[in-house]
């Protein structure tokens, strides 16, 4: 949720769903300044709805690092923290990155912050480590293949492939997905913060809006997405474990702008599947 609206809030109670609430970009800037700001949202937002929706984690903003917000991310993160704590919440708080994060990502060992992200981005990733929360990451195979089509195999993209396509000193990748996951987690590791943990707050893959946007490749991406993530084979940089991913988005979108930006979804707003999707754990 990209901002806490209390009708969706509602609607979650006693569902079970895991939710991660985002407070608005626009709101990072009193939150960092104004510890009754904090205090308010978590008063507000959070503890009415603490004891029955699944809080997974709050997000400080989304995709704000590097950008005008980005200088308000840490303070943010402090301020809802105090907050939570001082209610006796244990919930997780960090926030959201985009991939543009890194200035660096290929070959995935080579994954690096950017100059203009990594001044916020080391701070802020020395508050999750000392907390053990996770940084959230939106992970678009399809971005990175629409962009480059001619270098990049639609296969590996949409981790269609068993065999390597992809290798990186010892390592070996099929599957973009995992590349693209890893690139971040090396960018850690050059920060010295390889212990932070990545959750991937958003991936998926439109159904229409361009050449490579159909329903048999979003139903492929979906379906092998779910199929790796839950495998427990993690990435080849963090092996052995599954990869806590949230799919984006549940429904099509007709307020966005016209094209891919309003066909990310798995339903239309009738109810009706745009396309099948395995969602058996």
């Amino acid at each position: 949720m990209f901002d806490p609206n209390t009708d969706v809030l509602k609607a979650l109670e006693n569902s079970g769903i895991s939710v991660i609430l985002g407070a608005r970009n626009e709101d990072l800037q009193a939150l960092a300044s104004d510890p009754n700001f904090a205090t308010n949202w978590v008063n507000t937002n959070v503890i009415p709805h603490a004891s029955t929706v699944n809080i997974a984690y709050i997000s400080a903003g989304n995709e704000v690092i590097p950008g005008p917000y980005a200088t308000f991310v840490l303070g943010a993160l402090q301020s809802l923290d105090s907050a939570l704590k001082a209610n006796n919440l244990n919930i997780p708080v960090t926030t959201t990155a985009a991939l543009n994060v890194l200035g660096t990502s290929y070959p995935p060992s080579n994954g690096a912050f950017s100059e203009d992200s990594i001044q916020f981005m080391k701070p802020v990733a020395i508050f999750l480590a000392a907390r053990q929360s996770p940084l959230l990451a939106n992970v678009y195979p399809y971005l990175a293949y629409s962009g480059d089509p001619t270098h990049i195999q639609l296969d590996y993209a949409l981790s269609r492939s068993t065999a390597p396509i992809e290798s990186d000193g010892s390592f070996q990748y099929n599957n973009l997905f995992s590349a693209m996951l890893d690139s971040l987690y090396a960018a850690l590791e050059k920060i010295e913060q390889s212990s932070v943990e990545v959750v991937v707050a958003g991936t998926g893959w439109p159904s229409a809006g361009d050449v490579y946007a159909t329903k048999d490749n979003a139903q492929t991406y979906a379906n092998n997405l779910i199929s790796h993530v839950s495998s427990g084979h993690g990435t080849p940089r963090r092996p052995g474990k599954a990869l806590k991913t949230y799919i984006f988005a549940l429904f099509n979108e007709n307020e966005k702008p016209a094209g891919t930006e309003q066909n990310y979804g798995l339903f239309y707003p009738d109810m009706t599947e745009v396309y099948h999707v395995n969602l058996t754990p």
